[in-house]
This record gives C-alpha cells, sequence and structure tokens, in this order.
C-alpha cells in the first residue's frame, strides 16, 4: 500500500497537506483536497484510524446524548445536529439514556478515556454540577442555558416563549387556561411552568392546581389529557402543551369527544413540528433543527479553536397562528 508521501507526491502537494487532508482539517483548498482525495482512490490508500487518533488527538466522534431516539423534539434537533457533522466529516454516536443517570455517567465516562472528542447534551439526568465535573476530560455543549464554567450552551428562552403563549390566549379572551408538562423537575419545565404562573397573575387568576398535567410527551398523553378535561364539570377554555405531539392527541381525542376546537377549547402547541401544520395546530416555533446545528458549531469551534471561551448562544422562537386558538 501507498504511504502518505507517495501521496503527496501523486497529488503535487506537500505531505503536510496530505495530512490536513486525512485530519479533516478546515484551512485546505478545495482543489487540493479533491487532488490528494483522488491520488488516495487510485492508490487505494486506507488511513490508520488509530494512528490518526494518536497523531492528531483526535478520535473524529463526537457523542450526542439523548433520553430516546423516536420522540419528534429529539428527531429535530438531532436532524440539524447530523448535517453539520456530515459537512464537518465528523461521526455522530448517539447515546440513548432513557433518563437513566448510570446511563448518562458511562457516556460521560467515555469523554473521560478519549473515546470521543465531546458530548452534546440534547436532554439530561445528571445536575449540571456533575456533569461539569467532565468539561476538563473534552468538550460538553448543553441544548439548554447553562452557566457552569467550561460549557457551551445552545438554547430557546422557554420562559420566553412560554410567556408569548400565554398572553396570546390571554389576548384573544382566554382566562381559564390549563397547562401540558413533560418533567416537572427540568430546567426547561421549570422556566415554563414560571411563564404560565406570572401570565395568570398578571390577569389575577390563580393557578389551578387541576388544570396543570404532568407527563405529557407522546400522543397517547394528549388524548388522556383530553379524557380528564372532558370530565371535569370546570373546564379550562385553553391549553397551552409542551411538545405538539401531545397537543395532537388533545386534538384528535377531542374531536372522538365531539369538543369543538377552538369554539370549546383553544389549543397552543410547542416545538413547530411538521404534524402541527398538517392538523393547523397553532404553535410556538423553537427552531430545533437550528438548535442542533449551531450546538454542532459550538463543538466544532472549540475543535478547531483550542481554548477558546465556550459559547452563548440563544436561538429566538416565534409564535406561529394558525386555526387551533
Amino acid at each position: 500500500m501507498a504511504n502518505i508521501r507517495e501521496i503527496a507526491k501523486a497529488a503535487g502537494v506537500s505531505v503536510a497537506t496530505v495530512s490536513r487532508v486525512l485530519n479533516s482539517h478546515p484551512y485546505v483548498s478545495a482543489e487540493k483536497r479533491r487532488r490528494v482525495e483522488e491520488a488516495m482512490r487510485r492508490a487505494g490508500y486506507s488511513p490508520n484510524s488509530n494512528a490518526v487518533h494518536l497523531s492528531t488527538g483526535r478520535t473524529g466522534m463526537v457523542g450526542v446524548i439523548l433520553p430516546f431516539s423516536h420522540h419528534p423534539y429529539f428527531h429535530a434537533l438531532l436532524g440539524g445536529l447530523m448535517e453539520e457533522a456530515l459537512k464537518h466529516q465528523y461521526t455522530a454516536l448517539l447515546c440513548q439514556t432513557n433518563y437513566e443517570a448510570g446511563e448518562e455517567r458511562r457516556y460521560l465516562q467515555m469523554l473521560r478515556t478519549k473515546q470521543v472528542d465531546g458530548l452534546i447534551l440534547c436532554s439530561h439526568e445528571l445536575p449540571w454540577a456533575e456533569i461539569a465535573a467532565y468539561a476538563a476530560d473534552g468538550l460538553l455543549v448543553a441544548c439548554e442555558p447553562v452557566r457552569q464554567e467550561g460549557i457551551s450552551c445552545v438554547y430557546t428562552h422557554h420562559y420566553e416563549a412560554f410567556l408569548t403563549g400565554m398572553r396570546y390566549l390571554i389576548r384573544r379572551g382566554h382566562r381559564n387556561i390549563g397547562f401540558c408538562i413533560g418533567r416537572r423537575d427540568s430546567e426547561s419545565s421549570r422556566q415554563r411552568y414560571a411563564a404560565y404562573a406570572d401570565a395568570l397573575q398578571e390577569i389575577g387568576r390563580p393557578v389551578q392546581p387541576e388544570w396543570i398535567f404532568e407527563g405529557c410527551t407522546d400522543l397517547r398523553d394528549g388524548m388522556r389529557v383530553m379524557d380528564r378535561i372532558a370530565a371535569m364539570e370546570s373546564r379550562p377554555s385553553a391549553l397551552l402543551v409542551t411538545g405538539d405531539e401531545a397537543a395532537a392527541g388533545v386534538l384528535a381525542r377531542s374531536r372522538q369527544l365531539g369538543i369543538a376546537i377552538p369554539g370549546e377549547l383553544a389549543v397552543v402547541g410547542f416545538d413547530n413540528q411538521p404534524i402541527s401544520e398538517a392538523l393547523q395546530l397553532t404553535t410556538i416555533d423553537q427552531h430545533l433543527q437550528e438548535i442542533g446545528r449551531q450546538a454542532f458549531g459550538a463543538f466544532y469551534h472549540g475543535i478547531v479553536q483550542p481554548g477558546a471561551a465556550p459559547r452563548r448562544m440563544e436561538v429566538p422562537f416565534a409564535l406561529v397562528e394558525r386555526t387551533s386558538v
């Protein structure tokens, strides 16, 4: 098999340029990269990945920690993230945890043992104080606001997004507003609940505990929420739902029960998934694919500029009005 010097000679470039191509260095002209890759193809050259790892200190892999791989929310994040990883010739290793602390620790340990160059956390169970202890071992990027030292973050302002949703419902005449939430103890959920409670306080309405529905993440959860609402003597006239899939369950079950939307119940979702357009669901778009793209960008910035300060980026949200309100 040809060696690196022979590849350089065949391509008419320096050995250093071949090395940069092998290591996915960004500062190589497209023409030189093409010539090197063509020379390698003709020579049947295949670089030893272990040798490349040893020479560069990089694995060419980034771990992506997420609780579930099948949920549309994480699909959207991954879509943007994988798109950027492909552009930069990085392999994304999916690390599913089911929100199990032990699994998260196992993947964090992969960072410590240099099996990946960094970790992007789409969602997590462990406290940030524990996660931050691994920041010295490699790059960490969060898809939520984090103030721990050494961790980059890309996020939507969940408090402002939900306050916008609540004020929109209030402007449309609603005062009895219910709230569907996923995990009550996550930071994003705490921000959303705070916005919900503050908006009600602005109009002099107390929080009604029976109108707060926890554990709402998928279609079936939304259907169960609708069954509970239908059985109430005093019902909310509007519902702000964390996640379009759960909101879709609310809409589907309401039609089965003969409850008119928006006549008897207005619904606002969150995420602007494709299903929301199909169902004409009013929702809040937090631009998940862009969060995924920017999260990988923050990771890659740390790769090409070692020692650079962690990035902190807020991705704007947008209210998308349709016919469910």
